[in-house]
């Protein structure tokens, strides 16, 4: 049902580590964002294992560090992880210093604890996902991983073959994995794009290497998550089972078919 609401070597060790900033760390662990985070380290309210920090850059590891605030450890936030259908003219942080309208006011309540998995421009709609999970989002987000994303896009004036296969063997440090021409006009293409890395309006900056401006950008996937009946505005919870068999299919590579 869909819902509406308003000691390792010292080469290894800085990964295998695990260490965070400590105001990411209570972000990660769902504690507070990242700018209360950092405001509550520099009024001295944090302490790390019975040590008061004042440094937001101090590192930790976040699964171990005994982290307090005014010396109470907080209670975390329960995992919880949603499908949305992002609308046009939204966008994605929780508050925009322009005053534009964001995917949280609309989410209302409902959108407590979560956080964006990357980031669909103003322009763009469709499928976003939210997590309370911060390592979640950045497995799902990290290029290495090549969780597929993929798009239905209509561009001006006809695409042709060429320019398709060009966008696929890249145009500067963009490339998409795969180009489909679905329908195709001397008014406009319809293409469906898919990437497993979301750089800044990709799409579009592919597009507009090849001469043609996007006019409508629909996101219907993330990994094995589809967009499927969810309307504009609805969102539906998502199951650890379905985060888990995107991950799988991400370690086997794209399926096709």
């Amino acid at each position: 049902m869909t819902q509406r609401r308003s000691s390792p070597s010292n080469r290894a060790q800085p990964r295998a580590s695990g260490r965070v900033r400590l105001d990411r760390a209570l972000s990660k662990l769902g504690y507070a964002s990242r700018s209360e985070a950092r405001a509550l380290i520099e009024q001295g309210r944090v302490r790390v294992d019975g040590r008061r920090r004042s440094d937001p850059a101090h590192l930790v590891v976040p699964e171990t560090a005994g982290i307090t605030i005014d010396d109470q450890a907080p209670a975390r936030t329960a995992w919880r992880t949603i499908a949305l259908h992002k609308t046009r003219g939204t966008v994605t942080t929780r508050r925009d210093p322009e005053g534009r309208p964001t995917i949280f006011a609309a989410l209302g309540r409902d959108g407590d604890g979560l956080i964006a998995v990357g980031r669909l421009d103003m322009a763009s709609t469709g499928l976003i996902l939210l997590t309370t999970d911060t390592r979640l989002a950045s497995q799902l987000t990290d290029p290495a991983r090549g969780v597929v994303r993929r798009y239905v896009v209509t561009a001006r004036g006809a695409v042709t073959d060429d320019e398709a296969a060009q966008m696929e063997r890249g145009i500067g440090d963009l490339r998409a994995n795969r180009v489909t021409i679905l329908k195709r006009s001397r008014r406009e293409t319809h293409l469906e794009i898919e990437l497993t890395e979301g750089r800044n309006r990709e799409i579009r900056r592919l597009l507009d290497g090849v001469g043609h401006e996007v006019t409508r950008l629909l996101r219907v996937a993330f990994g094995g998550i589809e967009l499927g009946r969810l309307q504009p505005g609805e969102w539906r919870e998502i199951t650890r089972t379905e985060i888990e068999r995107t991950l799988r299919q991400a370690a086997h590579g794209p399926m096709t078919g």
